[in-house]
């Protein structure tokens, strides 16, 4: 009979790369890290030179839980011989391709985690209480089975298309594979891009970059009311805390959905400089000469055919103030339209022993658990409805695992901070609570 593992996470990007990293020495936790991948890889269709991180370098897979571990950036920094041009450079955003090239580093590190491992189901067996993970080895097919007392789904959140454009046919590419396709974009008489965040305003950018030299027409189009930078002055940063996490996990359901309708631009917004950048970038072509390029925005997509004969797409358009529609013929076509969570087939076996809302999501609680007995099934980036805008920062993951592996080891291995912030989210509850004074009625004289 196999070893009853401790817990095996399922999926290996950066959050359960980071747990894997930091219950690497605890001696009572034996995980086993799982991926169907072959390799590390991090949004590798996005993987453009210049980009950088949009969080410091400090929000790597552990120095926020524990500084002096051997798996920090800068302890890889110092391994690969960059640690004093990475000092020179001054700048807190590492490249995305470093980023990249330093998950790898950590997981070649590691001997528990797996890739090329794909998961096929999972079900509990009762007499023993443990889940088997049933899995598939992707390069031979090679079947087995592991056992574990609990698991950590890390399984991402996959490319999101707008319902309009799902099924389209033809070339059309998601943002995520954008380097992969590239190539074959570029060599194309026009190419929109529909979207608003950083990796449409990258795109853009790029194919901006190069629009004299291949001769497209270039748009992008966004449903945004304006190309929307990314907020990140001080005190907003604060949100992205313990205890604003514990504010909103705290709120009404209908509350928590109308929030984040606001908090777009908290964490789905264009870095500023990205933005100067276009515009700079913009005038220069204007300069030379006129520039096959438009910006569209309160502009959403209602529709969309392609034509298998031509290879075109025809997008049906509505500018949403003026409630006014119209068409846009495209050769190419990008959807930067972000990602959203789906709940993974493998774990249709075990639904019942999962705790749901009523919208059919995972109902998460404060410790990131999602079963109801709170300390079997923990999730990773799967709670954006229930712990708000910070649930994808890669800021917030080293505290996330400290609090994953607190609910598992039943103690605090590595200090959980509770109160960081300036400001408070919450009424005081220190102050007595307002009294209403009745109304008092007018005098009949």
């Amino acid at each position: 009979m196999p070893p009853t593992h401790d817990f095996i996470a399922v999926g290996v990007g950066p959050f359960n790369l980071g747990l894997a990293c930091l219950t690497e020495p605890i001696a009572e936790l034996d995980g086993l890290f799982l991926d169907e991948k072959p390799d590390f890889e991090w949004h590798g269709g996005m993987m453009l030179q210049e980009t950088t991180l949009q969080t410091p370098f400090l929000a790597d897979l552990v120095s926020l839980a524990d500084p002096t571990s051997p798996f920090s950036f800068l302890n890889y920094l110092k391994e690969v011989g960059r640690l004093y041009s990475f000092y020179i450079r001054a700048d807190w955003f590492p490249p995305r391709v470093e980023y990249n090239d330093y998950c790898r580093w950590a997981a070649r590190k590691l001997d528990n985690v797996r890739f090329g491992t794909r998961v096929d189901r999972i079900d509990h067996d009762e007499s023993e209480d443990v889940y088997l993970v049933h899995t598939t080895e992707v390069a031979t097919g090679r079947t087995g089975t592991h056992r574990a007392r609990r698991l950590v789904l890390g399984t991402g959140t996959p490319p999101h298309v707008p319902e309009p454009c799902r099924d389209l046919g033809g070339d059309a590419v998601h943002a995520s594979r954008y380097l992969h396709n590239r190539d074959e974009l570029v060599r194309k008489p026009s190419i929109t891009i529909v979207g608003s965040g950083q990796s449409a305003a990258e795109i853009y950018r790029d194919l901006l970059g190069e629009i004299d030299q291949h001769g497209y027409t270039l748009n992008w189009i966004t449903r945004s009311a304006r190309f929307f930078p990314l907020e990140y002055t001080k005190l907003t940063l604060e949100m992205t805390s313990p205890e604003y996490v514990d504010y909103f996990h705290s709120l009404p359901e209908r509350t928590r959905e109308s929030l984040l309708s606001q908090q777009q631009n908290l964490y789905k917004g264009i870095s500023a400089e990205l933005v100067d950048e276009i515009f700079d970038l913009l005038y220069l072509k204007r300069v030379a000469g006129p520039c096959p390029t438009r910006l569209l925005t309160n502009t959403t997509v209602t529709g969309a055919e392609h034509d298998p004969v031509d290879g075109t797409y025809t997008l049906r358009l509505r500018q949403w103030e003026q409630q006014q529609d119209f068409s846009l013929e495209t050769d190419g076509l990008v959807f930067a339209t972000g990602y959203r969570y789906r709940v993974p087939e493998f774990l249709d076996p075990i639904t019942h022993r999962i705790s749901w809302d009523d919208s059919g999501r995972f109902d998460v609680g404060r410790g990131y658990c999602v079963d109801p007995t709170g300390d079997e099934i923990y999730v990773q980036n799967a709670e954006l409805h229930t712990h708000g805008f910070v649930t994808p920062d890669l800021g917030m993951a080293a505290y996330r695992n400290s609090r994953i592996i607190r609910g598992m080891l039943g103690r605090e291995y590595y200090p959980i901070e509770r109160s960081i912030a300036f400001q408070e989210f919450a009424a005081p509850q220190d102050t007595e609570p307002a009294r209403t004074e009745p109304a008092q009625e007018e005098s009949a004289a």
